[in-house]
This record gives C-alpha cells, structure tokens and sequence, in this order.
C-alpha cells in the first residue's frame, strides 16, 4: 500500500514538471472563470427558483380570488332572480292596493252622494217648514242641527201652564207641519218635549218626565188625527235635563218649556240605500 501511494506521488510530481507554469496559470485562469461562471448560474438560478415560487403564490392567490369572484357572481345571479321575483310580487301588491284605493273612493264617492242627497232632502224639508209654519212667529224656530231638521214651537203656544192639552192654535201650527211630514214618508217625525225645573205633581202625573212624555203624546196624538202616519211618529220626554239656559229666572225656564219635532230620514232605510250603493259598486266590479 506504501509503494502505491509513493508511485502516485512521484507520478504527480512527474505530470507536473511535464506542464509549463504559463500553461499552468491559463488552466488555473480558465478554472476561475468557470467558477465565476457557476457562481452567477447559481445566484440567477437561485433568484428564478424564488421568483418562480413567488408567482407560484400569486397564481394560487388570484386562484381564491377567481373563486370568490365566481361565487360573488353567482351570489349577484341568484340575487337578482331573487329581487325579480320580489319586484314581481311588488308589482302585482302595488297593483291590488290600487284596486283596493279605487273601490273605497268609489264607495266613498257614492256614500257622499247619498249623504248629499239627504242633505238636498233636508233643506227642501226646512224651505217647506219655514214656508208653511211661517219664520216670522218668535215662538216657532225651524232650524238645521248637525244634518237633522228641527221646528222648536215655545210651551206657551203648545199648552196652557201646567198642562199637557194642546191649544186650538197650536193644532194650527200642527195642521201646516202635518203637511211637510206628509210630503216626506220616507222620514221621521221625533215630537221631544222639555220641561222646566219647577217641581210638578198633579195626579196622576208626579213629575217633570210624565209630563214632558204627556206632553210628547198629546203632539204626537194630533199630528196623527191630521193623518200623518202613526208609524213615522216618535214620542220622547226629556223633562228637565237638556236645558237651553239655566233655570234661574222665570225668563229662562220659559226658554226652556218647550217642544221640538224632529224630522229625520228613518235611519234602517238610510243604511239599507248605502247597503244598496255598496251592492251595486260590488256588482259593477
């Protein structure tokens, strides 16, 4: 083994002195430059790899982001079909409550209509009272009260003090407001009588409400003798409870003692013509 080495050796040194120093330094230049050679391969090589693993990061990266896209997009997609169906669903809402707003106004309109006519029936019942009572008579008022006629005629012309007989001249004033009740038989005559507040108890009547309804009677009884149908008549006392004044001088109980007919549009036929008037809108729909 010793002798292989030393001929190794002596072979070496033997090859050596065989090579000029020159041709020596050109071989060791030239083994310089391929080193330098490699060492920028590898610098270039190494700067590709990192290169080439960053791009590799940025296509995953714009990968996830072209799959959110595409999930955004298909959210978008699935959205707007959403909001066509609601938009579609809107429309036909909206199209109904249209409807729904054109059939009240129409009801409306045709309830106003009806409110109308009773109203042009009124005034033609207060020209007629007015008329034939006559609006000159201080004790006789024909007058419009929230939508309803009304002729307040004063005790004194009614009745005698303390009684419940009606007097000759009022059965005069009765005769003329028979005849504008006669004219309207789809209305109500109300006779509402008022007392003051003066103690009353002459048998058999024991106080102010059996007169005032005695009183209510003995008007409805003489309307009726003057043909006007019973079944348009209403009687009601209100004794002394609906004061127009205080009763604190015989002055005001005078303004007191009174009695008021009523004339009215019988209220179940009043309803049954707008019922009608709903009937006829929903059969025109």
């Amino acid at each position: 083994m010793k002798k292989l080495s030393l001929l190794s050796v002596c072979a070496m040194l033997l090859l050596a002195s065989c090579v000029s120093k020159k041709d020596y330094m050109a071989l060791e230049a030239k083994q310089q430059e391929t080193q330098d050679l490699l060492n920028s391969a590898t610098v270039k090589l190494n700067k590709c790899l990192s290169d080439a693993a960053a791009a590799n990061a940025r296509v995953e990266t714009m990968k996830d982001q072209l799959a959110d896209l595409r999930k955004a997009n298909q959210d978008l997609i699935d959205t707007k079909g959403n909001l066509t169906t609601l938009t579609q669903k809107g429309a036909e809402n909206l199209e109904k409550s249209l409807e729904s707003l054109k059939e009240k106004d129409l009801k409306i309109s045709r309830l106003q209509d009806a409110l109308t006519k009773k109203d042009s029936v009124t005034l033609a019942i207060v020209s007629s009272l007015k008329k034939e009572v006559g609006i000159n008579d201080p004790d006789i008022e024909v007058n419009v009260e929230k939508g309803v006629v009304f002729i307040s005629i004063a005790d004194k012309l009614l009745f005698k003090s303390g009684s419940y007989n009606v007097t000759t001249r009022a059965k005069e004033v009765l005769a003329k407001v028979a005849k504008v009740i006669n004219s309207k038989p789809d209305f109500e005559a109300m006779v509402e009588s008022h007392t003051d507040n003066k103690s009353y108890n002459k048998p058999p009547l024991i106080d102010n409400w059996d007169l005032s309804v005695k009183r209510a009677t003995s008007v409805v009884r003489v309307l009726e003798e003057l043909k006007v149908n019973p079944q348009q008549l209403i009687a009601a006392g209100r004794s002394y409870y609906v004061p127009l004044v205080e009763n604190d001088t015989a002055e005001n109980r005078a303004k007191n003692r009174r009695t008021r007919i009523v004339v009215l549009p019988k209220i179940d036929q009043f309803y049954e013509m707008i019922e009608a008037e709903m009937k006829n809108l929903s059969a025109g729909n």
